[in-house]
């Protein structure tokens, strides 16, 4: 029987819109479109690095929630407010995400304040991190 979990993290916005941070079917973990506002203090800061390191923060204790991890990531959306932060998002991003190598789609569209300069949405499979991954560089061929 399939098994869901829906995580709640005590945003205003999860409980107004009726979404939830986190939804896993199975091995199969979906979150939502995070921003990098702090959950203790609420605040966000307003440099956009900084603003992604709290995104990877709040992604990794929702999928902590749910025994998994950043490692498990395998697609990620990326927004970025402005297009001029790209190349820095794109910097730390890898720094993160280097050996997990997700697919990933990058779009600059407005997002819903100009408080919020990159968010992020990902998908994760439970276990993915520690599974067997074969690579295959089409450009080496």
């Amino acid at each position: 029987m399939t098994h869901i979990v829906k995580v709640k993290t005590g945003s205003k916005f999860e409980t107004h819109a009726s979404y939830s941070r986190l939804v896993a079917v199975d091995n199969w973990i979906l979150v939502s479109n995070t921003a990098g506002r702090n959950p203790e203090t609420k605040e966000i800061p307003e440099d956009v690095s900084e603003q992604l390191l709290q995104v990877f923060a709040n992604i990794e204790t929702a999928l902590g929630s749910v025994d998994s991890g950043l490692a498990d990531i395998v697609s990620a959306k990326i927004f970025i407010q402005n297009p001029a932060d790209t190349e820095t998002v794109m910097t730390l991003f890898g720094q993160k995400m280097r050996g997990v190598d997700p697919s990933i789609t990058v779009t600059c569209p407005p997002l819903g304040s100009e408080v919020y300069k990159v968010e992020l949405e990902v998908t994760a499979y439970r276990g993915a991190g520690r599974a067997d991954v074969e690579r295959i560089d089409t450009s080496a061929q």
